[in-house]
C-alpha cells in the first residue's frame, strides 16, 4: 500500500517497527539467505533533494512517509555526499565512476559549454554498459543532463534542453528521457526510437506521469517495454523538487501553505535577509534570486511530499508485481538546496544543505531491516559498489575513481574511506575553482577566486552542525592535518588543481 498520511502519526508507527527490528540480530545481511537469480536494480535520484528534506531524518519539517517506510526497511546512509553538488558533474560522475577532470563534465551541460564537449563521452564505459554487459534489460525515466548542445547560429540564448542520440546511450534500449527541461507541469521526452524533432509533450506533473511509464514498465503485459527473460535495471532521475517551485499540484501545497517562514525554516543558519545575495567568492550560488518568499519554501517542501507519493506507488507496483524481493532500490540525489541556509539558495557550495544527499538501500534477499550507518559514500563508489552487490562485475574499468564499497554495505566489512572530496571547477578549465575534503566530523575547504586570492574554511561538524564558525585560523593544528590529507588526496587523483596550487605557493 502507498501511503500518504500525516508525519506524528506514520513516525509513532515506524519507532515500533524500528523497537521491534532491535530485537533480532542485526548482522547486515537476512537471515537464510540462498543463491538467487542475478538481482533487478531500481535507481531513483530526484534533483536537488537534500537529506535534511526527509521526514524520518527530524529536519525539515516536510512529510515523506513512503520514503520513511523504505528507509525502515533498508539502510539509510547519512554521509551520502555530492563531491560537486551540481546536476551535470554528478551524474557524469554517477554514469561512469570518473571524477570531472577525467570525464569531462566539469561543469552543468548547456550550448555554452559545447565547445568544451562538456558532455557524456561515448568512449567512457558506463554503469548501464556494464549492466548490459552482464546480461540486464537497461533502462532511463526522466531527466539526463549530460549533453552540451550545439548554440543556434543568431541566437544568443543559452540552450539546455539536448536530445540524445541511441549512439550515446551507453547501452540503454528503454529511454523515456531528456536533457535538461524545467516545465514540471507540461515536460517533454524523446521515447525510445524517437529522432530529434519527435518529441512527446505531456499535460502532467512530471513526477506522476513518469511514475505511470515505470509501473507499465515494471507490469510488462505484452514485453514490449523489457525482456521478460533478463533482469532489469531502471534509472528514474525525476526532476522535482528542481525549481521552479510553483510547477507543483496543489494537493500537495495543503501541508505547507499555512505554516509560517519560522515554521518552514528550523534550521539555524538561515538568514532570510540575505538569502538571494551571492557569495565573492563563489558566483552563481543563488541563481539570481532577489528574495527569498514564504512560497518557494512550501512550494520546496510541497514538491518533495509529491515526489515521495509518486515514489509510492512505484514501489507498491513493484510489490504487487513480486518483484520487491529481489529488487535493489536505491533511492538519492544529484545534490541539495540551500534554502536559505547561510543567505543562499541553490546548490553547487561545500555547506550540508548542498551536498550532504539522501542514500536509502533497500534489498529484502539480502539487507536486514533498519538500519543505520555513518558510512562515507561519493558519487564516484556508486557505480563499482552497487554493480558488485549486483554480482554485475563483468567488464568493470579498472581505471574508476570510485571505490566498491559493497562488503561494507552488506556486511560491515572493510576499510571505511576516511573522506570523501569536494569539488567547484570553471567551464573548460580543469585546474580551478576549489578543492576540499569531508570527513565524518570535520569540512575542509581551500577556495580560490578569480585572482588567485586563498581562503580556508574549516568547520567541526559535530560541535557546529549548521556550520556558523569557521575555525581555520583558530584549529591550526586540525587545519594542517586536513590540508595534508587533501593535498595527498589530490595527487592520488591526479588531480591538475594540485600542480596550480603548488605554482600560487611558491609565488606567495
Amino acid at each position: 500500500m502507498m501511503f500518504i498520511f500525516n508525519r506524528p502519526f506514520f513516525i509513532l508507527i515506524l519507532t515500533a517497527s524500528f523497537l521491534l527490528n532491535c530485537k533480532e540480530k542485526n548482522t547486515g545481511v537476512a537471515e537464510d539467505h540462498k543463491e538467487k537469480s542475478q538481482p533487478n536494480l531500481l535507481f531513483i535520484f530526484p534533483d536537488q533533494f537534500r537529506n535534511a528534506a526527509i521526514g524520518i531524518n527530524n529536519q525539515d519539517p516536510v512529510i515523506t512517509p513512503n520514503i520513511d517506510k523504505m528507509a525502515g526497511e533498508g539502510m539509510i546512509v547519512s554521509n551520502a555526499i555530492s563531491s560537486y553538488p551540481l546536476c551535470s558533474p554528478y551524474r557524469g560522475m554517477l554514469m561512469t565512476g570518473l571524477l570531472p577532470y577525467h570525464n569531462n563534465l566539469l561543469t552543468n551541460s548547456n550550448s555554452q559549454r559545447y565547445k568544451y564537449d562538456n558532455s557524456w563521452q561515448k568512449d567512457d564505459i558506463s554503469f548501464s554498459d556494464v549492466l548490459v554487459e552482464n546480461g540486464y534489460d537497461a533502462g532511463y525515466v526522466g531527466k539526463l543532463h549530460l549533453t552540451s548542445p550545439p548554440p543556434i547560429a543568431g541566437k544568443d540564448s543559452v540552450i539546455w534542453d539536448a536530445y540524445t542520440p541511441k549512439e550515446f546511450r551507453h547501452g540503454f534500449n528503454f529511454w523515456y528521457s531528456y536533457g535538461t527541461f524545467d516545465q514540471h507541469n507540461n515536460p517533454h521526452y524523446w521515447i525510445n526510437d524517437a529522432k530529434e524533432d519527435e518529441l512527446t509533450q505531456i499535460n502532467e506533473w512530471s513526477a506522476k506521469h513518469e511514475a505511470d511509464v515505470i509501473i507499465d514498465y515494471l507490469k510488462n503485459p505484452s514485453a514490449e517495454t523489457r525482456s521478460k527473460d533478463k533482469p532489469f535495471a531502471l534509472f528514474w532521475s525525476v526532476n522535482p523538487p528542481h525549481p521552479p517551485y510553483h510547477y507543483v499540484p496543489e494537493k500537495y501545497m495543503k501541508f505547507y501553505e499555512d505554516k509560517s517562514l519560522d515554521e518552514l525554516l528550523v534550521r539555524d543558519n538561515v538568514d532570510l535577509e540575505t538569502a538571494a545575495k551571492d557569495l565573492a567568492f563563489h558566483k552563481g550560488a543563488t541563481r539570481g534570486r532577489t528574495n527569498l518568499a514564504k512560497d518557494h519554501v512550501a512550494e520546496y517542501f510541497a514538491m518533495v511530499t509529491g515526489v515521495d507519493e509518486q515514489i509510492g506507488r512505484v514501489l507498491e507496483a513493484l510489490e504487487e508485481e513480486g518483484l520487491d524481493d529481489n529488487t535493489i532500490v536505491v533511492l538519492t540525489s544529484d545534490h541539495g538546496e540551500m534554502m536559505g541556509s547561510h543567505g543562499l539558495m541553490s546548490k553547487n557550495i561545500w555547506y550540508e544543505e548542498s551536498i550532504n544527499v539522501p542514500f536509502i538501500i533497500r534489498w529484502p534477499e539480502r539487507l536486514k531491516a533498519g538500519q543505520k550507518s555513518d558510512l562515507l559514500i561519493s558519487p564516484t563508489d556508486i557505480m563499482p559498489t552497487i554493480l558488485n552487490m549486483m554480482g554485475a562485475t563483468k567488464g568493470i574499468p579498472s581505471d574508476l575513481d570510485g571505490k566498491d564499497l559493497s562488503s561494507l554495505i552488506l556486511e560491515d566489512k572493510g576499510d571505511e574511506p576516511q573522506s570523501v572530496m569536494y569539488y567547484f571547477i570553471e567551464e573548460g578549465q580543469p585546474a580551478s575553482g576549489h578543492r576540499g575534503l569531508r570527513t565524518k566530523r570535520f569540512t575542509y575547504v581551500i577556495t580560490l577566486d578569480g585572482k588567485d586570492q586563498e581562503r580556508n574554511i574549516l568547520f567541526d561538524n559535530q560541535e557546529d552542525p549548521y556550520q556558523m564558525n569557521n575555525i581555520a585560523d583558530s584549529a591550526p593544528d586540525i587545519k594542517e592535518k586536513l590540508h595534508q590529507d587533501l593535498l595527498e588526496q589530490l595527487k592520488l587523483k591526479k588531480d591538475p588543481w594540485l600542480e596550480r596550487y603548488k605554482e600560487l605557493q611558491k609565488n606567495k
